[in-house]
């Protein structure tokens, strides 16, 4: 049991505490795997493209991006001592990381130098962690609020390039059936979310993924024939394109890419916190930035990359009511299965890109509504609250809106600055300091007594 979960003990039990009948469990792990299904194998595509990979070797990679965030997503929801939040997170291939992990790869050291740059910065990610965590006292519901918000919004590109098919190279990127097919899903999840009999409702994104695929079937959208291609089984060989090579340039470009990385799981953790209505105080971060960090330790070894929260299925969470850490715990045994069994991998390949950008847009949706909850439970009036919402926001947006804006400036800059979500929870962090924390404390030394109004920021 993780130390965390004593500390409740003879109390009111915790929502993510819920255990549900394992058919229900199987139902809505599935559904948080397909809502990241897409997700979490765009990395390994990415990045095995740019070293040049074969085909079967880029598979390997996308199996052990499965086989690693399963584990990973096991250790968070349902936790060690020391380690794991024991909140429903889905862990698993961050996004953040790949920018870097190909200049790395184009600087000549090829995949064990990627290797040896995850393996050293999550090191040294997991020594920090404790430290990092400490910050959860300078986010206050104005911050919360923002970098929720900001997470949402930040995913919209992402589900809209989905929408459009995914790959912008395809002839039918961007296509009117493409996006007609995104919009049917999304209807049909929207309208099964409104049927509560037989817990439908519940189950809304999942059954709506199964009911955009057939709809790409008949339209001939999408094919299962390749799922009979290659091997039924298949265990992730350790440290299969080599032993990691450690290059100092690379591990201090990760440990940046690792310091965003601990923002954004930071956000995550306090994101579904706010929804699930879970105590999330700053021992129970440092649980669970070390699972973070310890997973992407290992990932290393199995040919993958570093490992974080997923806010997409933070958005699930919120859409389907469902609380249950066990139900992603499930979900994780699901990626680990299919990283064993890459015949299931490629039928879960079989969803079209369309149909998972319309499931996406709800989900991502879902997430920016939260924070905007959240915001409108912060006090505006004199205070300087509205000021930091607002600024914040802005600057959050930039990256999504303009990706290239920070292209000119140091690459350490660019590389924290590039996610919209960092840039909004540190721009919130700073102001709240500044102007609720330092200014609180200035006025009270200069009055004798404390804004109390400001507390509720």
């Amino acid at each position: 049991m993780n130390r965390s979960s004593h500390a409740y003990e003879g109390r009111t039990p915790r929502p993510e505490d819920e255990r549900l009948p394992w058919t229900q469990n199987l139902a809505h792990g599935m559904q948080h795997v397909l809502s990241m299904y897409g997700g979490i194998i765009a990395p390994p595509l990415i990045i095995g493209t740019a070293a040049g990979l074969s085909s079967a070797e880029i598979g390997m990679l996308i199996a052990s991006c499965l086989f690693v965030g399963g584990l990973a997503t096991i250790l968070q929801s349902v936790g060690l001592p020391f380690f794991g939040s024991q909140l429903p997170l889905v862990q698993g291939t961050s996004f953040a990381s790949v920018a870097t992990l190909v200049a790395i790869v184009g600087g000549g050291g090829g995949m064990p130098a990627v290797f040896g740059a995850v393996l050293g910065a999550a090191l040294i990610g997991l020594l920090i962690a404790p430290f990092f965590a400490r910050i959860v006292r300078f986010f206050p519901p104005v911050v919360t609020g923002v970098v929720i918000t900001t997470i949402g919004i930040s995913l919209i590109p992402v589900a809209a390039r989905w929408a459009m098919g995914g790959t912008a190279t395809a002839d039918d990127y961007g296509s009117v059936g493409n996006i007609a097919l995104a919009g049917g899903t999304l209807l049909i999840a929207l309208v099964l979310s409104r049927v509560r009999v037989f817990g439908i409702n519940r189950m809304a994104i999942l059954l709506a993924l199964v009911l955009g695929t057939l709809i790409a079937f008949i339209a001939g959208k999408t094919d299962f024939s390749a799922v009979g291609e290659g091997a039924v089984f298949a265990v992730p060989q350790p440290f299969a394109f080599g032993l990691p090579v450690f290059e100092i340039s690379g591990i201090i470009s990760m440990v940046i890419v690792v310091l965003v990385i601990l923002t954004e799981t930071t956000a995550d953790m306090l994101a579904v916190g706010q929804i699930t209505g879970s105590k999330v105080d700053s021992r129970r971060i440092a649980d669970g930035l070390r699972a973070d960090m310890l997973s992407s330790a290992v990932a290393p070894v199995f040919n993958t990359f570093t490992q974080s929260a997923f806010a997409q299925n933070v958005g699930l969470v919120a859409i389907s009511g469902v609380k249950s850490r066990f139900v992603v715990a499930t979900g994780g045994a699901i990626l680990v299965v299919l990283g064993l069994l890459p015949v299931l991998g490629r039928v879960v390949a079989t969803l079209p890109m369309a149909v998972l950008g319309g499931a996406g847009i709800l989900l991502f949706g879902t997430v920016a509504a939260s924070g905007i909850r959240t915001l409108s439970k912060v006090h505006y009036e004199n205070n300087f609250n509205l000021l930091i919402v607002a600024a914040s926001l802005a600057v959050g947006c930039i990256p999504v809106v303009a990706p290239d804006f920070f292209d000119q400036f140091p690459t350490w800059f660019s590389t924290i600055f590039h996610s919209g979500i960092s840039s909004a929870a540190i721009t919130a962090v700073v102001l709240n300091l500044l102007f609720n924390e330092i200014g609180r404390r200035r006025r009270h030394a200069d009055t004798g007594t404390g804004d109390s109004h400001l507390r509720r920021g």
